[in-house]
C-alpha cells in the first residue's frame, strides 16, 4: 500500500511545490493592499482636431461614424457593460484557484488544585504549555478532484510530569484526495459553470452589438437631419434670391409705368415669406448641428463646440434604380447575422447549460476519500526504571528536539492510512426538483422567444424593404414633378412678359418649385433613410460602417 501511495503523494507535493514556488511575488503583496482607485477620470472628446481644416469641422459620414464611436457617452456606457461578464468569467475560474493556508496558536495552563496543600503550595500546581501549528496547500482540479498537503505538529510541555517526552514535538505530513462517483463527476459537469459564464459573455456581446447597431443608426440619422436641414436652407435661399430678382424685375416695371402700385405688394409679400422660410430654416439647421455635436462629444470642449461644422456628404444617390435589393435575400442574411437572432440562439446553450447543472443537482453525492499521513515524534526523552518494585524511578534524559520528529517523519515509518465512502442520498429533493423544472420551463420560452424572434426579423425586413422601394418611387415622382414644376415657372415667367398672365400666377408658380425642390431633398433623405433601416434590421450596420467591436 505504501508503494502505491508514495509515488502519488509524491507528485501532488511537487505540483504543490511547483506552484507555491511562484507565490508570492513581491507584486501580490501592492496589488492586494493598495487602496483600490475609487475616483474616475473621465477624458475630454478625442480625435475631433483631426478633422479641424479651415476653422471648420469637415466630416464624412465614416469620420462622423468613427467620432460617435470614440467620443459618444452612450456608446462608452455600452462598451464598458462588457467589462461585468468578461469579469465574471474569471471568476468562475476561481473554483480551482489553489489556497494556502497557515495557522499557530498557543495555550498555556495552570491545573486546579486538588488537595489543600497543593492549594498553600503552588510549585506543587501542574502548568502546561501547547503550541500546534500546520501548513496545509489545497486545490479543486477541473475532474471534480480536490486534494490536500498538510503538514501540522505541536509542541506540548508540562511541569510536575512524568511522561515519556517532556517537551515533547510532533510532526505529521498529510497527502489527501477526495474524488466525487456521482454528483460532480468528470470535467463537463464541473465546467458547467465557467461555460455558462462565456456563454453570457457571448450573449452580452450579441446584446451590444445590438445596442450599437441602435445608437449608430441614430446618430447617422442625425447625420442625414444635418444634411437635409443644409439642403433645404439651400433650396430656401434659392427661391429667396429668385423672388429677389422678380422684386426687382417688377420694382422696374414699376419705374416704367408699365404696372399699377397696387401690383407691387404681391412680390414684396413673396419675398418676405420666403425671408421667413430662410430664417426658419436656417435655425433649425442651427438645431440639427447641436445635436450633432452631443453625437461627437464635441459639446464637451468649449473651443471646439463654436467650430462650424461642414457634412461633405451629399444628399444625391444617384439613379433610383440602381439600388435593387431581394427580399428573401435579406431575410435570410438576417437570420444569419442579425446579432438578436445570435443573442436568442445563445439563450437556448445557456438553458442546455441550465438543465445539465440541475440534473446534476439531482443526482445522489458518493464520494471516495484517502489519506495517507506519516507522523514523527521528538523532544526530550525520560526513560524509566521499572525495576523497582511498587513504582518506577526516573533515570537521566535524552536530549532531542524538531530533527527527530521531521526525521521520523520523512522516514515514512511511522504512517497512517485512511479510506472511505460517503453518500450523501437526496430522499426528496425539492430545490433541486423545482430547478429542473424551472430550466426546462425556461428553454421552452426560449425557444418561443427565438421562433417569435425570426418572425420579428422577416417582418422588419418586409417592412424596410418596402419602405426603400417605396421611398425610391417617391423620389422619382418628386424629381418628375420639380421639373414639371420648372417648366410651369418659366411658362408662366414668357407669359406674364408677353401680358397674357398676372404675377400673382408667377408667383404662385415659384412658390410650387420651391416645394417640389423640398420634396425632391426629402425623398433624397428619406431613401438614405430606409437604406439605413435595412442595414439596421438586417444586423450588418456595423460592418458596412467598418466598424469592428473588439
Amino acid at each position: 500500500m505504501l508503494k502505491r501511495l508514495f509515488p502519488a503523494a509524491l507528485l501532488l507535493a511537487s505540483g504543490a511545490l511547483a506552484q507555491i514556488s511562484s507565490f508570492p511575488k513581491p507584486s501580490y503583496f501592492r496589488e492586494v493592499f493598495k487602496r483600490p482607485p475609487v475616483k474616475v477620470d473621465l477624458n475630454g472628446p478625442v480625435k475631433i482636431n483631426d478633422f479641424v481644416a479651415d476653422g471648420k469641422l469637415e466630416l464624412s459620414l465614416h469620420q462622423f461614424l468613427e467620432l460617435v464611436m470614440a467620443n459618444n457617452t452612450d456608446v462608452q456606457l455600452q462598451l464598458i457593460s462588457l467589462e461585468i461578464p468578461r469579469d465574471n468569467i474569471l471568476s468562475a475560474y476561481g473554483v480551482w484557484d489553489p489556497v494556502a493556508q497557515a495557522s499557530f496558536s498557543t495555550t498555556r495552563s495552570t491545573s486546579l488544585p486538588t488537595s489543600a496543600v497543593q492549594a498553600q503550595n503552588t510549585a506543587e500546581l501542574s502548568k502546561s504549555l501547547i503550541q500546534p501549528y500546520s501548513l496545509q496547500y489545497s486545490q479543486t482540479l477541473p475532474e471534480g478532484t480536490s486534494y490536500y498537503v498538510n503538514f501540522s505538529g505541536a509542541k506540548s510541555s508540562e511541569t510536575n510530569s512524568f511522561a515519556s517526552y517532556n517537551p515533547s514535538l510532533t510532526a505529521g505530513l498529510t497527502f489527501g484526495v477526495s474524488q466525487p462517483l456521482i454528483r460532480n463527476r468528470g470535467s463537463y459537469v464541473n465546467r458547467i459553470p465557467l461555460m455558462m459564464a462565456q456563454s453570457n459573455f457571448k450573449l452580452s456581446e450579441s446584446n451590444l452589438r445590438v445596442q450599437l447597431i441602435g445608437l449608430i443608426s441614430n446618430a447617422e440619422n442625425y447625420y442625414w437631419n444635418v444634411v437635409s436641414a443644409r439642403e433645404n436652407l439651400k433650396v430656401q435661399q434659392k427661391a429667396r434670391d429668385t423672388a429677389a430678382e422678380y422684386l426687382k424685375y417688377m420694382e422696374k416695371q414699376l419705374e416704367l409705368g408699365a404696372i399699377s402700385p397696387l401690383d407691387i405688394y404681391n412680390p414684396q409679400q413673396s419675398l418676405a415669406a420666403n425671408d421667413l422660410s430662410v430664417s426658419q430654416a436656417r435655425f433649425a439647421l442651427i438645431q440639427a448641428e447641436d445635436a450633432l455635436r452631443h453625437q461627437i462629444g464635441v459639446d464637451l470642449d468649449p473651443p471646439l463646440r463654436k467650430l462650424p461644422i461642414d457634412l461633405t456628404e451629399s444628399a444625391e444617390l444617384g439613379p433610383a434604380e440602381s439600388i435593387t435589393v431581394d427580399t428573401e435575400e435579406e431575410v435570410n442574411k438576417a437570420l444569419s447575422i442579425n446579432p438578436a437572432m445570435k443573442a436568442a440562439l445563445q439563450r437556448l446553450d445557456l438553458d442546455d447549460l441550465g438543465i445539465q447543472q440541475s440534473k446534476n443537482g439531482l443526482l445522489p453525492n458518493l464520494m471516495f476519500n484517502v489519506a495517507y499521513t506519516s507522523n514523527g515524534r521528538g523532544g526530550i526523552f525520560y526513560p524509566s526504571d521499572s525495576t523497582i518494585f511498587g513504582g518506577s524511578s526516573l533515570v537521566s534524559s535524552i536530549p532531542g528536539g524538531i530533527a527527530d520528529a521531521l526525521s521520523q517523519m520523512f522516514g515514512f515509518g511511522y504512517p497512517t492510512y485512511q479510506a472511505g465512502l460517503t453518500l450523501t442520498l437526496p430522499i426528496r429533493s425539492k430545490t433541486a426538483s423545482a430547478a429542473m423544472a424551472i430550466a426546462l420551463v425556461q428553454k421552452k420560452t426560449d425557444a418561443l422567444n427565438l421562433r417569435n424572434q425570426e418572425q420579428a426579423i422577416r417582418l422588419n425586413i418586409l417592412t424596410a424593404v418596402s419602405s426603400l422601394e417605396g421611398a425610391k418611387e417617391q423620389l422619382k415622382l418628386a424629381q418628375i414633378q420639380r421639373d414639371f414644376a420648372q417648366k410651369n415657372l418659366d411658362a408662366e415667367n414668357q407669359k406674364y412678359q408677353l401680358g397674357t398672365e398676372t404675377n400673382q400666377n408667377v408667383i404662385n408658380a415659384q412658390q410650387a418649385l420651391v416645394q417640389a425642390d423640398s420634396a425632391v431633398v426629402a425623398n433624397q433623405i428619406g431613401v438614405r433613410r430606409s437604406l439605413l433601416n435595412l442595414l439596421t434590421q438586417t444586423g450588418e450596420l456595423l460592418d458596412q460602417r467598418g466598424i469592428v467591436v473588439k
